[in-house]
């Protein structure tokens, strides 16, 4: 199942890459989720010599999770606040996947050189020598997204993107009791990202924008 979880961390790179380069937020949305699904698969696929409940049970609640019911709630906040795209971000398109591409490598070099358990793959645990990197990857582009994009639905993005990287390094490398702390992280980030679509839908209906400079300038105004 190695060769799975290899595919799996290629795709997660990919669509990390895909958000970076993209202004679509509609896209953006449906490539998180996509990686919500794949990377959710990750303690089934990854751990295939010894599946039991709580991998299964850990597998189908992201999966759920991430995949479907807060990608829903994020696309429902997308519509009610009437916007398509991310407009002049702080960081503009090209040069954000040029410091993903940049960020990968050094996550690449960086995890050569740290002792992670990814011997343990050739005993059938299903770890990987590309986890790590793509883990810290996925968290370093779910970083850029916040601090470098404009609409308060993209830095939500973000956040999802950093825990998917979280939820990778725990379930693939992890070696004691992985599961227990992800499900804690899964519901911390989930609670928070629902927190965050509301708050979204309240600001668009109160500003009629999602754009945090707007904030600032209201915050400004009121002084």
């Amino acid at each position: 199942m190695a060769a799975w979880v290899d595919a799996i961390l290629v795709f997660a790179v990919l669509t990390n890459l895909a958000v970076l380069g993209s202004s679509r937020l509609g896209l953006c949305i449906r490539m998180v989720a996509a990686q919500g699904i794949m990377i959710g698969l990750l303690p089934v696929v990854g751990h295939w010599h010894a599946v039991d409940a709580r991998a299964v049970g850990l597998a189908t609640a992201s999966v759920l999770l991430k995949g479907f019911l807060v990608p829903w709630l994020l696309h429902w906040a997308l519509v009610e606040a009437n916007v398509r795209r991310e407009v002049e971000p702080y960081i503009g398109y090209p040069m954000s996947v040029l410091i993903g591409v940049a960020s990968l490598c050094l996550c690449l070099w960086l995890s050569a050189r740290m002792p992670l358990p990814v011997a343990a793959g050739e005993a059938g645990t299903g770890a990987s020598a590309l986890a790590a990197p793509v883990a810290f990857f996925s968290i370093l582009c779910g970083l850029l997204m916040i601090v470098s994009r404009r609409k308060a639905l993209t830095q939500v993005l973000g956040y999802l993107v950093m825990e998917n990287g979280i939820f990778t390094f725990g379930v693939a490398l992890a070696l004691e009791e992985p599961f227990l702390v992800e499900f804690g992280v899964l519901l911390d980030v989930v609670g928070a990202v629902f927190v965050m679509g509301v708050a979204v839908f309240h600001i668009s209906r109160e500003i009629h924008s999602i754009d945090t400079d707007q904030l600032s300038m209201l915050r400004e105004e009121r002084r």
